[in-house]
């Protein structure tokens, strides 16, 4: 079927144009918003020569497609507009121009915004840590120095996403909530400014708040003897998001209260004047200092005992990513490496993709079912880069054991990365582009050799375990 016949099949399928609220896509999946999931014929999209699965998670109504969600997706756009429905951009997303649920669960609603805020911009997160883990992997081999113009390249190429982030990130939770995008990219854009970053490495405070404490905070001038608290802005994750968030219902409010003649210029302009200040003043230093709880609290989690965190992560990433509760770690994962350069947790799930991997061989290694050999393929093949729905919804999850022993493989892979200190100190690339990401800072320490111990366990366990435990008679459902 082509890409185009599918996009017809699925709005059709989920209801037509008109019960389509939004629409977005990650690397994997077409992300709904529906007025109505009971006008979805769910059955029905199974079915559909080139859906996977469908998951109902945070909110959303989810057709998983595999790697070419993205062709899908274009197809799926021009064939709603076409039919009469609203445009959406590339990575528009939910917006916050629809109307939240208020029926929906508080954790499908903040799984939801989460997922919308950091969605459209997955392709450069991945895109930068892969920048990143190849520079470290250069300078770990001594192919290129520390001081060398190619590596400082190669380094400002990766690093620029993550140093701008609180710009990428008010872009997109702009979008999310209903805010013009170029406000929001100014109010990210303020976090960073220039003048006021170097005060932070060149100015000298006024006087510091709760010194000594994770609340530490210098005071390097004051408007009108209000302290101003400056903190590291660059890489953060959650002060754009709250000041976005907060500056769209300003927005909102102003174009209800101001004259359409001056709306143009003033709109913009108050609605600045108003965040901007009580971001510097209230909203930013509270954000940064949750984050700072956060990760401690992250942190703290990994150091009561690593192995027993590994087994944990490891066991359970697969099962998080399903349900969609991966989304609120996430953030946190981003915040640690901010504040500890390192990321100790979410590190312990590289073992999962290899473990469905293990399970994948395992199966094509001895099935008679010469559709499910085949399907095993190309999906061992998208796995190895860490896109591992097809494998699951087609072939682990359908046979249920396989499922089950990919879970006992990741946790004992997680397991063994946690004993060993394996640590992310980039997020980027996925499954076998992830290593890179464990390189410490151009060292090829225990940590990075833990990670390469544990995804080859977590591969040889679960492999052995589909071989030896698992046939086809034990296989719950039949192959699409």
């Amino acid at each position: 079927m082509s890409y185009e016949a599918l996009a017809k099949e699925i709005i059709k399928n989920v209801g037509g144009s008109g019960n389509i609220s939004s629409l977005e896509h990650c690397a994997t999946r077409l992300r709904f918003k529906l007025h109505d999931d009971g006008q979805a014929q769910t059955e029905d999209l199974k079915k559909l020569d080139g859906v996977v699965t469908v998951v109902k998670s945070g909110g959303q109504y989810q057709v998983v497609i595999g790697p070419h969600v993205a062709d899908v997706y274009k197809e799926v756009v021009k064939a709603r507009q076409q039919g009469g429905g609203d445009a959406l951009s590339e990575g528009e997303g939910a917006s916050a121009a629809q109307k939240p649920d208020k029926k929906a669960k508080v954790l499908d609603r903040f799984i939801n915004v989460i997922s919308g805020v950091f969605t459209p911009a997955l392709g450069l997160l991945a895109a930068s840590g892969i920048a990143k883990g190849l520079a470290a992997v250069l300078l770990a081999t001594n192919v290129l120095s520390a001081q060398s113009g190619a590596y400082i390249l190669l380094w400002a190429i990766g690093d620029t996403f993550f140093y701008f982030f609180p710009i990428i990130l008010a872009y997109t939770s702009a979008n999310k909530f209903g805010l013009s995008p170029i406000l929001g990219i100014i109010i990210g854009a303020s976090l960073v400014y220039p003048s006021l970053t170097a005060l932070l490495s060149e100015g000298k405070p006024i006087y510091t708040l709760f010194e000594g404490t994770i609340f530490q905070a210098p005071v390097y001038f004051e408007v009108f003897g209000v302290p101003i608290l400056l903190m590291k802005y660059a890489q953060s994750v959650i002060p754009s998001i709250i000041a976005v968030f907060f500056a769209a219902k300003i927005e909102k409010w102003l174009k209800r209260v101001l004259p359409k003649v001056i709306q143009m210029f003033m709109v913009p302009f108050a609605t600045l004047i108003i965040i901007v200040p009580l971001t510097f003043l209230i909203i930013g230093p509270a954000a940064t200092w949750l984050g700072a709880i956060l990760g401690f609290l992250a942190k703290g989690a990994y150091d009561l005992n690593p192995t027993l965190a590994g087994l944990f992560i490891g066991g359970l990433w697969q099962v998080f990513v399903m349900f969609g509760l991966h989304w609120g770690l996430i953030p946190i994962s981003l915040i640690t490496i901010a504040q500890f350069g390192f990321d100790p947790l979410l590190a312990l799930m590289l073992g999962t993709p290899f473990a469905t991997l293990g399970a994948v061989l395992g199966v094509f290694l001895k099935t008679k079912n010469s559709k499910l050999k085949t399907l095993c393929v190309p999906c061992f093949a998208t796995g190895i880069f860490g896109i591992s729905e097809p494998a699951i919804y087609g072939i682990t999850l359908p046979n249920k054991y396989p499922f089950i022993f990919t879970l006992a493989g990741a946790s004992i892979g997680g397991g063994v990365m946690g004993f060993l200190g394996s640590k992310a100190y980039v997020v980027g690339g996925m499954g076998i582009l992830a290593l890179p990401n464990y390189i410490n800072h151009g060292n090829f320490d225990m940590g990075f050799f833990g990670a390469v111990i544990g995804i080859t366990i977590a591969f040889i366990v679960t492999c052995l375990l589909t071989l030896f435990f698992w046939n086809d008679s034990k296989s719950v459902n039949a192959v699409k």
